[in-house]
């Protein structure tokens, strides 16, 4: 039997960061996680994170792993990989199936942090190939680069169905539509919206019912439910797809943490089955403690300060550092988690539908909540999105309590404020002055800031949107402006391309459009 001090078990966002402040402090620590690579769901995550600069806002996930494995390796933490945990017994021993062979460890402190497993839905044809999960299509997109499909259903209009729906068109495919049995989007507005102004179409308070194809999928068929989630007779529409990617939620990973005989709850605000923590993460068996997804469903950026602060309490329990340095760091990780934890889509509020106004009073969107997109007259009341400002200036489209506060950053000359909360929406300050750099629009996590010059020319404004698709569009390209909806408004044309370095691949593209389109242009199509 080996012996450890610290046995973590998985090499996710969690894991690698309690691995690397416990290594910081000099413990001896191991690492198992039964995948080929560390990094967890990191490496499939190409969007933009939110949140703010100690959050990783506006950095990509697998850079964010990139970033997390090169420190654990340069401090020199022990990841062992495609090695799968198979129980955890009496006295902190772990057993562990590595290259054929079971092998015991043996440790004095042990932190679960196994994530999350996608949630499935049973439908008519549900085991039919071409019925995937959204970390599959993901991981199949950006880790193996093959398209999942060329015409895809999304069933779930949560952060993840609506992230993996836009990252489905960036790898070419077309989304067929995004169904929700819910009657409301259950993501962030500005993820919604960015899908929704590429002409994808939202069925809110809808299901689907079966997968047809027999040997494949070739369509599937969705119905409209009733306020007890059961198909309306006679709402069925058959849909031409050849994938439906499901992304119903997750579910804690806790097997181990049961296995372990730690005291055990179904909280449906945490995801489901989790092991009781303290606020340290320490679980009723003393010395085994659970961090990340496996201690209750957030975004990753959550998961990694939770293995921060969960390490450091080993630490200090393990004479590593004093109780002192113990707290500064515990005040500090629960200030970045409640940073994290505010807002509409804070935990304590998961499953609320009551939402009338944001906390600075403006109206809701209730089309957004239907529909994926705000309407020209409900964008109205946000006064940060309007166009009638002398010259260029930023038009942010951002409405609701969402924590992150990169436009704030970006902006090195103060024209647009957020403040020390960051879940409140972003303001202009009209007493500065923007010079078009078009910083605001490459780094917002959530697409959600245009750059507008209503009077660019007679008759003509020019409005600046972010971009990342392939292929690049080029100047001088002719097409459509669409509105919020994806519906061809205006013709337009590309007047400017801008890439720069610090932008991080996404282009801030600059089409013309008639003046009268100034409020409604916000995408582009080619002719």
């Amino acid at each position: 039997m080996k012996r450890h001090e610290l046995i973590i078990i998985g090499a996710g966002p969690a894991g690698l960061s309690a691995a690397i402040e416990a290594k910081k402090n000099g413990m001896d620590v191991i690492v198992f996680d039964e995948n080929a690579r560390p990094g967890g769901q990191l490496f499939k995550q190409i969007h933009k994170f939110f949140g703010s600069k100690e959050h990783h806002a506006k950095e990509r996930g697998f850079r964010i792993g990139e970033a997390l494995l090169k420190e654990a390796t340069d401090l020199g933490v022990r990841v062992e990989l495609n090695a799968t945990v198979m129980g955890i017994y009496e006295n902190k021993e772990v057993t562990v199936k590595m290259d054929g062979s079971v092998h015991h460890y043996k440790g004095d402190y042990i932190i679960i942090a196994t994530g999350a497993a996608e949630n499935m839905i049973p439908f008519k044809g549900w085991d039919t190939p071409g019925v995937i999960g959204a970390g599959a299509a993901q991981a199949l997109m950006n880790l193996q680069g093959v398209q999942p499909g060329q015409k895809v259903l999304m069933v779930g209009s949560g952060n993840v169905g609506l992230v993996v729906s836009f990252q489905l068109l960036q790898a070419g495919c077309e989304v067929a539509a995004v169904i929700d049995a819910a009657p409301r989007v259950g993501g962030y507005g500005v993820h919604a919206a960015k899908v929704a102004r590429t002409g994808v179409p939202f069925y809110l308070s809808h299901t689907v019912i079966e997968a047809k194809g027999g040997d494949r999928v070739k369509s599937a068929v969705i119905a409209q439910v009733d306020e007890h989630f059961k198909p309306i007779p006679g709402t069925e529409k058959e849909l031409d797809v050849d994938t439906i990617c499901i992304a119903v939620g997750l579910t804690p990973m806790s097997q181990l943490a049961s296995n372990a005989t730690c005291k055990m709850e179904l909280l449906p605000s945490k995801g489901g089955n989790v092991a009781l923590c303290d606020e340290h993460g320490e679980t009723s068996v003393k010395g085994i403690y659970c961090a990340g997804d496996v201690a209750g469903i957030e975004e990753a950026s959550s998961a990694m300060i939770q293995g921060k602060n969960v390490a450091s309490h080993i630490c200090m329990k393990a004479g590593y550092i004093d109780e002192d340095e113990f707290n500064t760091k515990y005040h500090g990780f629960q200030a970045a988690l409640g940073e994290l934890r505010q807002g509409m889509f804070a935990p304590k509020n998961k499953g609320r539908n009551d939402w009338k106004t944001t906390d600075e009073g403006y109206p809701i969107s209730r089309n957004l909540l239907a529909k994926g997109f705000v309407t020209d007259e409900e964008m109205k009341f946000f006064p940060a999105a309007k166009t009638d400002v002398e010259g260029i200036h930023p038009v942010i489209e951002c409405t609701q309590n969402i924590p992150c506060n990169p436009c704030q950053e970006a902006c090195k000359f103060g024209c647009i404020m957020v403040g020390a909360n960051i879940t409140r929406i972003p303001v202009l300050n009209e007493k500065k002055k923007c010079i078009g750099c078009g910083m605001c629009v490459a780094t917002c996590s959530g697409q959600a800031i245009f750059l507008v010059h209503k009077e660019f020319e007679p008759g003509y404004t020019s409005i600046g949107f972010p971009y990342e698709f392939l292929p690049m569009l080029k100047t001088g390209d002719k097409g459509k402006g669409l509105d919020r909806s994806g519906k061809p408004v205006c013709d337009a044309e590309i007047i400017d391309v801008k890439t720069l370095p610090a932008m991080d691949k996404t282009a801030v593209v600059t089409m013309k459009v008639p003046t009268e389109y100034a409020d409604t242009a916000r995408f582009f199509k080619l002719a």
